[in-house]
């Protein structure tokens, strides 16, 4: 059962509401009382309870049944043909007649509020390399220096390890064997990022593929 966000009552509540009233002589305003709601919200679910039983006590949809004056279903195949034409909203709104912000909520509705709508998904980009070193991943991670243990291990907040540096893990993966090589040098200016890559691929060259090294 999923009930409504502003809801008073629940299923179990609503029950016992109707059954002192039907089965124990309850009066309106004792039930109302008992429940911590109104007279006229007891009244409510004991007429629903009267008519369909304990399924009328479930909550329901609070969009109204009919909307007289809603935008015809023609009228919005309209609007979305304009639209897959490129056609802006205001440009819709000024060709047919109507108010933008009636075109723009249509738009909304009918997924097509969006530009990127407009094209096809792109197909996922697969892949997998079949020989090793044909393609390497290489990333870079910044990681502060611990001068000293925290707080966690030593109880106190007072000691703290400020303006001691950074240490940059540079890390590349062979996509075919996911052989894994890792430094963790002083910075990750250009001269250092490419020193780092010809040591890795010197090590993927010599190195089994079930091999991983890391080098501090």
């Amino acid at each position: 059962m999923k009930l409504h966000g502003n809801a008073r009552t629940c299923l179990h509540s609503r029950l016992l509401m109707v059954r002192r009233l039907e089965g124990e002589g309850w009066t309106l305003a004792r039930a109302a009382e008992a429940a911590g709601v109104s007279v006229r919200t007891v009244s409510k679910w004991r007429a629903c309870y009267r008519a369909e039983g304990e399924a009328g006590l479930l909550d329901r949809s609070s969009a109204p049944r009919s909307i007289p004056h809603r935008t015809g279903e023609e009228r919005v195949q309209a609007i979305a043909a304009l639209r897959r034409l490129r056609m802006t909203g205001p440009e819709i709104a000024e060709c047919l007649a109507m108010p933008g912000s009636t075109v723009s909520a249509i738009l909304t509705r009918i997924g097509l509020g969006r530009r990127s709508r407009l094209e096809p998904l792109e197909p996922p980009n697969r892949y997998e390399k079949q020989r090793p070193g044909e393609l390497l991943h290489i990333d870079v991670k910044k990681l502060g220096r611990i001068g000293r243990p925290g707080h966690r291990v030593n109880g106190d907040r007072r000691t703290r390890s400020r303006g001691i540096g950074w240490e940059y893990v540079h890390v590349c993966v062979d996509d075919a064997t996911r052989l894994a090589y890792v430094e963790v040098l002083a910075d990750e200016k250009a001269v250092t990022a490419v020193g780092f890559l010809r040591r890795a691929l010197a090590h993927s060259r010599t190195s089994p593929p079930s091999a991983s090294r890391s080098r501090r």
